[in-house]
Formats: structure tokens, C-alpha cells, sequence
């Protein structure tokens, strides 16, 4: 009898001590965006990190729609912390100011829990057209299209891309031309830089730096706001046009109305997942940088991204009905 006791009590104390909401079922993470991809990706780096204070962890793909498909499907599930998404740059920065109508409110109908990380975006050249016209850095750039004005073109993804609407940042603050050309997709606009079929792209990072170690892309500069340390040697933008900064990140989010307990339980859970060393060398080889936060600076964060992007995307003129 006292065995069984002591047994009982031993059993007892370690369910209480287990964290509460690993026991209320299977948490899914909504990915806005098809498998396989460097969002995909990280989050199934992500949940099997953080299994073992949450329990059963699972991906679900809801692609379409620029990822406004599966973000809305996030903002209308149950606020139960069971039900968690990916906020990107399309989804809460970009895409408000870009359709016509959104089915969410990026503002108000989701609780942020932490950022996850960020990319940087690079100026790339098809590397023989840089040499026949003998630019090697963005200053090199930004003269030779003051001198040929709408001699340079560059590609994107298409119309109210990240891409598209980089350059027409870098446009504006360098003073400069060059005719947009967009592609059905990031990677056929990288297949036409490459085949130097545009003379330059604004690109992310990780999707191009294969080309630029094989020498068949040149890197001018890096977008984000310091140099990036995976790419040490390429300056950034904004050491040439000051002030200048724009990359890719996203993080995650949970429907509005999720208790504030359970936001702080899940951003506890995830930001030691983003500081554990495997999580960091995982997220190395896709070229990105954790960047775990409070949920109140995700927030704040997301407010300043969307306050950019609606200048950049009025400067573009691109819309999506």
C-alpha cells in the first residue's frame, strides 16, 4: 500500500509539473504556402524542436492566394493555442495594400506569438553582364543606370512581389530607371537572370546564392539593414543609399482571442526552439537568421512592416483585384 502511494503521488507530480497545454491535443502549424518551400521548411525544423513541451506538433499546407488562403483559415479557427499560422511578409506587410479586399484583417484578427526569423534579399547581376559593363558594386550600379537611363532592366516573381517591389525601392532612393519585367514565379526570373535575359534581380537570399557561388550571378548588396553573416563580404544596400532596408521574414501567429497565457506559453516554447544551437545550424544552411521576440515586439514589428509597405506599394502602382 505504501508503494502504491508513493507511486500515485510520484505520478501525480509529474503530470502537474508537464506543461498544461501538451495535454489538450494534436497543435497543427498552418503553412500559407506549398511543401518543400524555405517557410515549409522551417516550420517542420520548428515543430519537431518544440515537441517536447508541446506535445503532438503537425504542418498543414493551405497554399493559394498569395498566403492569404491559409492566413484566413488561421484568424477563423478556435482561439484554443491549438491552431497556429505563419505570418509573412505578403500576408501582414505587403498584401494588405496589394489586393483590393483581403478575407482577414491583418491587424486585429490574430495574436502574434514571436518572429521566427528573417532572409535577406540581394542586388544580383548575371555575372557576364556585370563584367561587359564593368560594374562591381551597387555605386557601379546606380552610375551606370544615371549615365543610360532605361538601358538596365531587372526581373521578379511578378506584379506586388517582394522582388518587384524591392527595386522599385531601390529606384526611387537611388534616382534611378529600369524597365520591371515580371516572371509567373521567382524562379523563372531567376532562369532568365541567369540566361542574361534581365540584367538584374532583387532576389532572397537563400534561393540565390547557389548561382552567385557558382559564378553565374554577381552580388552587388545585401537588403537588410547591416551586412548579413552568412555572406560577410557583400555590403549592404544601405551603406551606398542610407536608411535603405527590406528583407523577407515571417514568424507566427494564433487567431485572436487565444488566452494570454497561452500566447506566453507558446512563445516560451518556440523562442528556446529558435535559440537551441540545431535549430540555428538547420536554419544556417537556408541562409536565415533566427530572430525570436516578445509577442509584443512582433506586433510592433509587423505595424512598422505594414506602414512601409503601403508607401512601397502605392510607389509601384501594383494591385491585385
Amino acid at each position: 500500500m505504501h508503494r502504491r502511494t508513493l507511486l500515485a503521488a510520484a505520478l501525480c507530480s509529474t503530470f502537474a509539473a508537464a506543461p498544461a497545454w501538451s495535454q489538450q491535443g494534436t497543435t497543427r502549424i498552418v503553412v500559407p504556402f506549398a511543401a518543400g518551400g524555405p517557410i515549409d521548411v522551417t516550420a517542420r525544423v520548428l515543430a519537431e524542436q518544440v515537441r517536447g513541451s508541446l506535445g503532438n506538433v503537425i504542418v498543414e499546407n493551405r497554399p493559394g492566394g498569395g498566403g492569404n488562403i491559409g492566413v484566413d483559415a488561421v484568424a477563423k479557427a478556435a482561439p484554443d493555442g491549438l491552431t497556429l499560422g505563419i505570418a509573412t511578409t505578403a500576408s501582414h506587410g505587403i498584401n494588405p495594400w496589394l489586393f483590393a479586399k483581403l478575407p482577414y484583417d491583418p491587424a486585429k484578427d490574430f495574436a502574434p506569438i514571436t518572429q521566427m526569423l528573417r532572409v535577406p534579399n540581394v542586388v544580383v547581376m548575371n555575372a557576364e553582364t556585370a563584367q561587359r559593363l564593368k560594374i562591381a558594386t551597387l555605386a557601379d550600379l546606380i552610375a551606370y543606370a544615371k549615365a543610360n537611363p532605361g538601358k538596365l532592366n531587372y526581373g521578379s516573381g511578378g506584379n506586388g512581389s517582394a522582388g518587384h517591389l524591392a527595386g522599385e525601392m531601390l529606384k526611387a532612393q537611388a534616382g534611378i530607371f529600369a524597365v520591371h519585367i515580371p516572371y509567373n514565379g521567382g524562379a523563372p526570373a531567376q532562369l532568365a537572370l541567369v540566361s542574361g535575359q534581365v540584367d538584374f534581380n532583387i532576389d532572397n537570399l537563400a534561393t540565390a546564392a547557389p548561382n552567385i557561388r557558382a559564378g553565374k550571378l554577381k552580388a552587388l548588396a545585401v537588403t537588410t539593414a547591416q551586412r548579413a553573416a552568412v555572406m560577410p563580404d557583400v555590403p549592404a544596400v544601405a551603406e551606398t543609399l542610407p536608411g535603405f532596408e527590406i528583407d523577407t521574414w515571417w514568424g507566427l501567429i494564433a487567431p485572436a482571442g487565444t488566452p494570454r497565457e497561452k500566447v506566453q506559453q507558446l512563445n516560451a516554447a518556440f523562442v528556446a526552439a529558435l535559440n537551441s544551437a540545431e535549430v540555428k545550424a538547420r536554419f544556417a544552411a537556408l541562409m536565415a537568421e533566427p530572430t525570436p521576440t516578445t509577442p509584443e515586439q512582433f506586433a510592433a514589428f509587423m505595424e512598422r512592416e505594414r506602414a512601409k509597405y503601403e508607401r512601397v506599394v502605392k510607389l509601384s502602382g501594383a494591385k491585385v483585384d
